[in-house]
This record gives C-alpha cells, sequence and structure tokens, in this order.
C-alpha cells in the first residue's frame, strides 16, 4: 500500500481515525516507541513522527509479508516470544533464520525503522496497553502476561512512554460476566469468516475442538497446563473476540499468537486477491469468496500430526484416527476451564507419543512408525516446526522425517510453518479444485507450472482450491 500523503497520516492520528488502523503504524523518534493511530495516548507533536505502511502489520499482527521474507520470519518468532526469555538475545534469532546478527538488525531498520529489540519491546507494551484497555486484571497480571520482569520495570516503561502510570490508562467498564480474558483481534477486511469454520469445523477432532453456533472452541496444552479457549466473529468491529481460560497468564501472548496464526489475522487480504485475479481463471473464484484465508495450525506438532494420519485417506478418516489418539494418549483437561463439556482432552504432546510402547490408531504400521518417527524427532527439537532458513531448506529438514514426503512436508509448511507460497500439489482435494477452475484434471507437473504465476501467495491460492472443489465437508 502506498502511503497517504504526510498530512493526511497525522490528522489519522490526531483523529484516532480506525480507518486506518492496521494501514498506518507511528514512529515517535522522541521516546522511541511505535504505536497504531487509534493509541489513546497523547498525540505526539508533528516532527516527531515517522508514519510506515507495514510496520502496523509487522508490530501488531505480527505477520507482515514485506519485501523481506527474512523478516516477516523474525517477526513470527518474536510474536512467540523468541526474545522473551532471560538466555534468548538477537543472536541466537538471527541463527535461528541463518543469517547474521548484524545483518539482520539492519533489515529491521531498513523495512521496520526499528531495531529487532525495539520490536520486541512494542509488542509487549502494546499487548500490555490492550489488556490495561479490555480486562480487569490486576496490573501485577498484566505486567507478566506481557513479559515484564518486574512490575518495577514495567511502571518505569509506562512512565516514560506515556508520562503516567499504567493505571491511568484504564478504563472504567462493567465486568464481563464470563469467565477468563475476552480480547478484540482486530484484522483487514474482507473476511471469509463462513470458511473459516468450514474448514476448521471438517477437520475439528472431537475432544479437542468444537465448531458451531458461528465459534470456535479448543483446547489448550503447554507445558503441563491445560486450559481451552473460544474464538467469535465480531464483523461490525473488523475484529475476533477471543475468550482464554488459562491459569498461567505468561503464556496469553503466545495463545494469542496462536489464534493470530490459526485464523490468519495479519494476512493484507487485498493485496493477495488482487494478485490471485491476475489469472484469468482463477479471478471468478477469488471474487466468489473475497476474504477467503489461510488457516494455521494451532501446534506445528498436532498439525504435523494431521497431516500424517491424513496421508492418503479422506479428511472425514484422518479426523476419525486423530479422535483415536487423542482418547488413547490424551491428557483430560479440568471441567471448569472449559466452557463446553465436550471438550474433554488436549491434544497429546511429542514426548507421550515418542515414549508409547505402542500407539493404538488404526492405520497401517507404516504410517504409525512414521508418527512415531515424528513424535521422536519433535521431542528431541523443539523448533522443528518453527520457521528456519528458507522454504526449500524448511523443506528438505522436514523430509528427512521417515514417512514425511514431498506433500506432508508442503502441507506442514503451509499451515504450520506459515510459508506463503508452500503448495502441496498432489493433493486430491487440490487437483479437484484446478478441474473446477479449468475444467479438467491436470497433472501435478502441470498444475505447479501453472501454480508459478500465483506466486508468493500459493497457499491462498491452494486455499481457494479447496473451496472450489469443495473439500471442506
Amino acid at each position: 500500500m502506498e502511503l497517504p500523503a504526510r498530512e493526511t497520516c497525522y490528522r489519522a492520528l490526531q483523529s484516532r481515525d480506525a480507518r486506518f488502523d492496521g494501514l498506518l503504524f507511528v514512529g515517535v523518534t522522541s521516546t522511541g516507541v511505535y504505536c497504531r493511530p487509534v493509541c489513546p495516548a497523547r498525540t505526539p507533536k508533528p516532527d516527531n513522527c515517522r508514519f510506515f505502511g507495514s510496520a502496523a502489520g509487522a508490530q501488531e499482527a505480527a505477520s507482515w509479508r514485506g519485501t523481506s521474507n527474512t523478516v516477516s520470519r523474525a517477526l513470527a518468532l518474536i510474536a512467540d516470544g523468541a526474545l522473551d526469555a532471560e538466555n534468548a538475545g538477537v543472536e541466537m534469532l538471527a541463527e535461528r533464520l541463518g543469517i547474521g546478527e548484524r545483518h539482520l538488525r539492519r533489515l529491521f531498520v531498513q523495512h521496520l525503522g526499528a531495531s529487532p529489540v525495539a520490536v520486541a519491546q512494542t509488542r509487549r507494551v502494546l499487548f500490555a496497553k490492550q489488556l490495561i484497555h479490555e480486562t480487569q486484571m490486576p496490573m501485577t497480571e498484566v505486567a507478566l502476561a506481557a513479559g515484564f520482569g518486574s512490575i518495577r520495570r514495567f511502571n518505569e516503561i509506562f512512565r516514560n512512554l506515556f508520562h503516567r502510570p499504567p493505571s491511568a490508562l484504564r478504563r472504567k467498564f462493567s465486568a464481563s460476566p464470563e469467565p477468563g480474558v475476552t480480547l478484540r483481534l482486530r484484522y483487514r477486511p474482507p473476511y471469509d469468516w463462513d470458511a473459516m469454520l468450514a474448514f476448521l469445523r471438517a477437520r475439528a477432532i472431537p475432544g479437542v475442538e468444537v465448531v458451531g453456533n458461528g465459534s470456535y472452541l479448543r483446547t489448550i496444552g503447554m507445558e503441563g497446563v491445560t486450559g481451552s479457549v473460544q474464538v467469535r466473529h465480531l464483523p461490525e468491529r473488523q475484529s475476533l473476540c477471543v475468550t482464554i481460560r488459562f491459569p498461567r497468564v505468561q503464556s496469553l501472548p503466545a495463545i494469542i499468537a496462536r489464534v493470530r496464526r490459526v485464523f490468519d489475522l495479519g494476512a493484507d487480504i487485498e493485496t493477495i486477491d488482487a494478485h490471485l485475479s491476475l489469472d484469468p481463471l482463477l479471478a471468478p473464484f477469488v471474487a466468489q469468496r473475497p476474504g477467503l484465508r489461510a488457516p494455521g495450525g494451532w501446534d506445528g506438532f498436532e498439525l504435523a500430526v494431521r497431516a500424517i494420519l491424513g496421508q492418503q485417506v479422506t479428511v472425514a478418516a484422518a479426523r476419525r484416527l486423530a479422535e483415536q489418539l487423542v482418547a488413547s494418549h490424551g491428557e483430560r483437561v479440568s471441567s471448569d476451564l472449559v466452557s463446553d463439556a465436550r471438550l474433554t482432552h488436549v491434544f497429546p504432546e511429542a514426548r507421550l507419543i515418542a515414549q508409547a510402547e505402542s500407539i493404538n490408531v488404526g492405520m497401517p504400521a507404516a504410517r504409525r512408525s512414521a508418527l512415531k518417527e515424528l513424535a521422536t524427532a519433535a521431542a528431541a527439537d523443539s523448533n522443528l516446526f518453527r520457521p528456519f532458513g528458507t522454504i526449500e531448506e524448511a523443506i528438505a529438514r522436514l523430509r528427512t522425517i521417515r514417512g514425511v514426503g514431498e506433500w506432508t512436508a508442503q502441507y506442514i509448511a503451509l499451515r504450520a510453518l506459515r510459508e506463503s507460497d508452500a503448495f502441496p500439489a498432489a493433493d486430491i482435494g487440490l487437483l479437484r479444485g484446478a478441474e473446477a477452475v479449468d475444467g479438467t484434471r491436470p497433472s501435478v507437473p502441470n498444475l505447479l507450472l501453472r501454480s508459478e504465476s500465483w506466486r508468493p501467495w500459493r497457499a491462498y491460492a491452494a486455499q481457494h482450491l479447496w473451496a472450489a472443489g469443495s473439500s471442506y465437508a
């Protein structure tokens, strides 16, 4: 997107114009803070403002797709807390991206006008402000949830940036009758919510997920702690309403990051749809489904297991196999942490499957062996399903696991690694969708050749092909 005139940008900031939210991001040179145009803090002087067209998506949605794919990957890792741990740093982040630390810093300054550490701090500040505005959490819990090491540091940063204590930013509102923490997460319209729910409903694992009445619910398991999350659509607010029931507030940023990933909230969908519409045969299907997103996976290991279970079987059959796996190896979730009695188990962690003497799932021995290999690899490497290097390197890395072929690796890259150009061309649903688009079913090589014009958004083209082929059901 080309930025409006500087005067227009500043007027949007002065008036807190919600139409520019997600399209503009202001950097305040006098304080070093980066903020959205709807920020309630005191408006800085014009000379102290720098405006960016893509940094809003980078900071708020943590999945900006700019000219640098490396920056995009780094932002996704920062959103997952890559710079929040005590032993974490920019050097380690750069190593995971396969580049040097100095080069990563240069890329951040070039594309965002800020260092990786500044981006991470801004993310913490913005999340803390959201918790202050939208919840009644005690300030100590807000500081903890936002990743601040101490309440003293939390207060100090807010006083330096906003010239008042955090409590002064709290809005007065009636207490919510719902237990848990409820937040709104904005997206860029349009958003095809019905298609998103249809995709998730077709793959919902009984006991772990419930999709119905316009909402998505699922259980959460993180480091031995369990809970649940519910997601509803607020079209009039161009937002999703997320209610989290989880006893450990430190995990809130990671849970929010996963919600954003599953529901693809950071997509610049107008740009993506415009690019795919350049294909005259695909254009009518894009027009039929404006705002169609590419659903992500809640957890990398879980998504990879789903992919292996789905090898050479239907979506419904893969769902039944996942139900058997959860019933045999999943941990039960406390009933007071769920809002629906049908939510009973969390998806089993990799170590539980790796250590299990047998996997009680009704499928061929070769695929049970592949599942075991996958679990062993995931238990040994916690970064296995996170962005690392180029997409080609990621695919090659996944294919070193016995039982993971090209289709499985591409599917994992698409939904777990959030690679916008991943494309599992051998998928039956994609071939069926391509037939609906072209009138004849192409071979895999021909579909790959055709997909070249859809780069770098082939993952979204795949979603349109799946929809055209009616593989949601």
